[in-house]
């Protein structure tokens, strides 16, 4: 892959620190944006920002467009509140909408104005399996099919400028979220790796593989697709 300049978002841990590293393997600047401070040193520059807050996502975003030239953007930042439809809070529900659906338009227009400059860009969003039916996911299914959308969407619009807009959906991975809402040996949890054909978690490193395809050069006619990474879940 070429040295482009990438923004990761929720790129302090799991999935979002995985890609980060692999693009920055690949002699590529990677710059990471979450909440908290990565874990372990990040491969680039850092920036500290609440996805969730509106205000917070704009300027801080702001602070990287006048300091980068943006190549490609990965909206990978994720919120997830596990609870049924009777438990699910309006805040836990605004909140989970705010950072997987809402910082995704915010961080994708802050970013198009460099793409569209030079004729060529990226964006990968992640969504995940949980938009074909997962219990106790109310809003964060809502927020994920919604991602799908908003990314059929911008490929119509954005092609003709040669920006690529695809979707990755992950199945289970082992990830901290994922461990902190099903831990291991729950009876969730078991039940999970039974519905997975593959019998087994995914890994971060997977899910970097599927974003590393879409950002490079070979995936230039590539555009509006959704990638299940799911160990065949999606369809068993």
């Amino acid at each position: 892959m070429k040295p482009y300049v990438t923004v990761v978002t929720g790129a302090s841990r799991g999935i979002g620190l995985a890609i980060a590293h692999r693009l920055a393997e690949s002699g590529g600047t990677v710059i990471g944006v979450a909440r908290r401070q990565p874990d372990g040193d990040f491969p680039g520059p850092f920036f500290q920002i609440d996805l969730s807050n509106r205000e917070e996502t704009e300027q801080g975003f702001s602070d990287i467009i006048a300091a980068h030239s943006v190549d490609h953007l990965v909206n990978n930042a994720g919120y997830l509140v596990a609870a049924t439809l009777d438990e699910t809070t309006p805040k836990d529900f605004d909140t989970q909408i705010a950072v997987n659906l809402r910082a995704y338009v915010q961080c994708a227009q802050a970013c198009l104005p460099a793409m569209r400059a030079r004729g060529r860009g990226r964006i990968v969003n992640v969504a995940s399996r949980a938009t074909l039916g997962r219990i106790k996911r109310t809003a964060y299914a809502a927020a994920k099919t919604g991602v799908i959308s908003l990314t059929k969407t911008w490929a119509l619009e954005l092609a003709s400028s040669g920006i690529t807009v695809n979707t990755i959906a992950p199945g289970p991975i082992a990830t901290e979220m994922f461990k902190t809402n099903m831990p291991p040996g729950s009876p969730e949890y078991e039940t999970v790796i039974a519905g997975i054909p593959m019998n087994r978690m995914g890994t971060p490193e997977e899910i970097a593989a599927a974003a590393s395809f879409f950002l490079g050069d070979d995936a230039g006619f590539v555009t509006g697709q959704t990638l299940y990474v799911c160990g065949g879940g999606s369809v068993g």
